[in-house]
């Protein structure tokens, strides 16, 4: 197999050719390490490799899962293994080494997948943007520095450059879509409980966040759902599965669907006119598709969100980089965290306990104002970012002078579309639907009720076929350089 060959493949299609022997998963490794080694210099994705992966790969421990031998990156945040560094994007953490298995890491696995390094993420997975001292920036493949988006801006940097067919990403607020949305890429965010977050812990942020991949196409979103939608013991919960699994609903066309579309913005920033009209477009196609469309706006309002975002995301956080800081014998400050970290770090340790059961009244108020949004509609139909990619050092941590509340103000503006999403605990999926004039692509978002993720995969699917992007490749694919 050649790089480019490697390069234009998703993992369902690579996995085939494992599976019948035509290339071997270590041929695979080494195209996957040739392809870092050339797109990294322009993109920044990858932070780590793993020798014994690639060179020294053992097929015989691969798992015999529909992904044999299909390399992933882990995000540099969660999701690790065992005896593998995590650092968080961080100085403080530099060197910093995992104590145990995630079960994330353990369904990986299990699928065949090959884990053979790390993905480049913001600081503690914070901000908008893929930027940090430690790494450095990760560039959106169509434009170099101007931002992938964060937080899991490696990964889908490196989706969407040929370099990985798919790559592991986290989203608390937004941080598989907007990636996905600035690299022209997809990005699902599954529902609440829909991937084990444990065994380490019950739930990510609160129940905000949730554990998926970047992928490519439709496809492997949802063989890797199946892959992923496993109940670990001792979850805290378990929601339904559609009982033949999510793939057939590529395939499956759902009753009549009512879907409602919107590109008003929540706060007090503008949606970009093309975004706009890129909605509006995939609005007119669903239509088509025989769905029942209208325009009608969900109630929310960012501004307020990202400001009590503040009293439950930052809850304890002074906690764990205390933890992290013992073990890497640092004590946390200003030369070791970024700007906006220290303040936040300061905002944590000094917050009052009850700000944060207040701000868990107001998730309960929210959830239950979007739920009642999605007892009339099936589908929300959004812009996923409000703008495309902007250049580096819009959205990063290394702004000085701005509060933890002013800071997540100012990161919100852009992807402001997100994060009722995360409260609501529902899935949501970015679609590579469009460009701007401007060169860089555009997501549109659709958001569904608890659960009901084959929706998104149905329509996805449908819009993958009527509004193709897969021969849509950026300057800086690996195919191009």
């Amino acid at each position: 197999m050649k790089l480019h060959e490697y390069a234009r493949l998703d993992a369902t299609g690579l996995a085939a050719l494992i599976r019948r022997r035509e290339v071997s998963a270590r041929e695979v490794a080494l195209l996957a390490s040739e392809a870092i080694a050339l797109a990294n210099p322009k993109v920044n994705a990858v932070v780590e490799t793993y020798d014994d992966r690639i060179d020294g790969l053992d097929e015989a421990g691969l798992g015999d899962g529909p992904f044999r031998g299909v390399p992933i990156l882990i995000k540099d945040v969660r999701g690790n293994e065992k005896g593998r560094k995590v650092e968080f994007g961080s100085r403080l953490a530099e060197g910093h080494v995992c104590d145990g298995d995630t079960h994330l890491a353990e369904m990986f696995r299990a699928a065949g997948l090959n884990i053979l390094g790390r993905s480049n993420a913001p600081e503690y997975s914070i901000a908008t943007s893929t930027e940090n001292l430690l790494y450095g920036n990760t560039s959106t493949p169509w434009r170099e520095g101007y931002s992938a988006g964060g937080s899991s801006g490696g990964s889908a940097a490196a989706v969407a450059a040929g370099v990985m067919p798919l790559a592991h990403g986290s989203d608390i607020g937004g941080s598989i879509r907007i990636p996905a949305s600035w690299c022209g890429g997809i990005g699902l965010k599954p529902s609440r409980g829909r991937v084990s977050a444990g065994p380490h812990i019950d739930e990510g942020g609160f129940g905000l966040a949730m554990n998926f991949v970047q992928t490519r196409t439709m496809r492997d979103t949802a063989a890797m759902l199946d892959c992923l939608c496993m109940p670990q013991a001792g979850d805290p919960f378990h929601i339904p599965t559609p009982e033949d699994g999510f793939m057939p609903w590529l395939k499956r066309e759902p009753e009549k669907l009512r879907i409602a579309w919107t590109t008003a913005p929540t706060m007090d920033a503008p949606v970009d006119r093309e975004v706009a009209a890129a909605v509006e477009a995939t609005a007119h196609q669903l239509a088509d598709l025989g769905h029942v469309v209208e325009q009608a706006d969900l109630v929310f309002d960012q501004e307020a969100a990202s400001q009590m975002m503040c009293s439950i995301w930052f809850f304890g956080f002074h906690k764990m980089l205390d933890k992290i800081g013992s073990q890497t014998g640092r004590v946390p400050g200003p030369d070791n965290l970024e700007p906006v970290t220290w303040e936040i770090y300061q905002r944590a340790r000094d917050m009052d306990p009850y700000e944060f059961l207040d701000g868990l009244v107001w998730l309960n108020q929210a959830r239950r104002e979007i739920g009642r949004f999605f007892s009339r509609y099936d589908v929300l139909l959004s812009p996923a970012t409000a703008q495309v990619s902007q250049p580096h050092g819009c959205y990063g941590l290394n702004l000085p002078g701005l509060s933890a509340e002013e800071y997540m103000v100012l990161a919100d503006e852009p992807v402001q579309f997100a994060f009722p999403y995360n409260v609501a605990g529902t899935p949501a999926i970015s679609l590579p639907l469009a460009m701007h004039s401007n060169g860089l692509p555009i997501g549109v978002q659709l958001g569904a009720g608890p659960a009901r993720e084959h929706l998104l995969i149905a329509l996805g699917a449908a819009l993958e076929e009527a509004m193709p992007w897969a021969d849509r490749l950026p300057p800086l694919h690996v195919t191009k350089l």
